[in-house]
């Protein structure tokens, strides 16, 4: 199966050549446009509510013990989290919406004060397909199981400035409950 990565950069350099050939300066067309990446975000943020209530009504209260890797450069301790599946979902839902928002701010900024149009072509497609993409969506609206990389803790995409992924091994649980302050004590 293809990367995601690949087929977005794809996408974006199709849509790149398709913008050449759109006439932004002709209103009904920049509306259309306009419209066409409204419903997009309609569609993104319908899709997720959706995932919030099949999140809601399933209820998992399966406990979910991992470590968080420390913030790169800031010499603190892996940190351990103890949460529900519940919670971790929503908690991995919530940062999905805000990343959606700041991309429509960031979009509104482009588009309405520097006049940049090009971008909403898309801007209307990439954020669509990594909402459908999204493990919580392949989870609770596909029905796949949680196993194998859909397993949370979710692997984080991992990049430049990554944390790493956190771990959920039991060795990897008990050293950070030991360490980590407020955690476990040994008498």
């Amino acid at each position: 199966m293809v990367s995601p990565q690949i087929t977005n950069l794809a996408i974006i350099l199709a849509m790149m050549q398709l913008a050449k050939k759109v006439p932004f300066e002709d209103p009904q067309v920049l509306m259309l446009v306009r419209a066409m990446y409204i419903l997009s975000n309609v569609l993104i943020l319908g899709l997720y509510l959706f995932t919030q209530s099949k999140i809601n009504g399933k209820k998992d209260m399966s406990t979910l013990k991992y470590v968080e890797p420390a913030p790169m450069g800031s010499g603190e301790e892996a940190k351990p989290i103890t949460t529900t599946n519940m919670d971790y979902d929503k908690g991995q839902l919530r940062q999905l919406m805000r990343s959606q928002l700041m991309g429509v701010g960031m979009m509104g900024v482009m588009h309405l004060y520097f006049n940049y149009t090009n971008p909403l072509l898309i801007q209307s497609i990439i954020p669509l397909k990594s909402a459908i993409e999204s493990n919580l969506v392949k989870i609770h609206v596909f029905g796949k199981p949680a196993t194998g990389d859909l397993a949370r803790p979710f692997k984080s995409g991992g990049g430049f400035m990554s944390q790493g992924a956190p771990k959920s091994d039991k060795a990897s649980i008990e050293n950070a409950e030991k360490n980590y302050r407020g955690g476990v004590k040994e008498e």
